[in-house]
């Protein structure tokens, strides 16, 4: 025979697992939030490191830019004319930065923005958990 008071235990069991439900999935809710925090803070200081270097390498490509110029300017007044050694540097300067904004253009347009790619399989490995399909050892 069953006994009561056992089954009682074990309802109120069932009853306080499935009362503290919502709790839970709150808690991994919030801790998912966190995880998606963290990651995307650690991604922007590595960005932010790595734009910061970028920056500082442009400065010293810019002036280096303005040595090679006057160096292609000068190197062609021997033959021409300043006027015209200059205005042909220019050109083909203007030609180089067209090339290179249409390239930039074109990577732009075929980018997508960084994503937290961990959360986000973290959140469908709880999802699949939630609903039950996740398989034993499975990650």
């Amino acid at each position: 025979m069953t006994d009561p008071i056992r089954d009682r235990a074990k309802r109120r069991s069932l009853i306080a697992l499935i009362g503290s439900l919502p709790g839970l999935v709150i808690e991994l809710i919030k801790s998912e939030f966190e995880h998606l925090k963290n990651e995307i803070i650690t991604k922007l200081k590595h960005a932010g490191i790595g734009i910061g270097f970028l920056l500082v390498a442009c400065v010293f490509a810019f002036f280096a830019t303005g040595v090679l110029v006057a160096a292609a300017i000068l190197g062609l007044a021997v033959a021409l004319p300043g006027w015209l050694a200059a205005l042909i540097v220019a050109v083909a300067l203007l030609l180089i930065a067209a090339v290179l904004v249409a390239a930039g253009v074109a990577q732009l347009k075929r980018g997508t923005p960084p994503a937290p790619t961990e959360t986000i399989k973290s959140v469908q490995r709880d999802v699949r958990g939630i609903r039950g399909t996740v398989k034993r050892g499975t990650p």
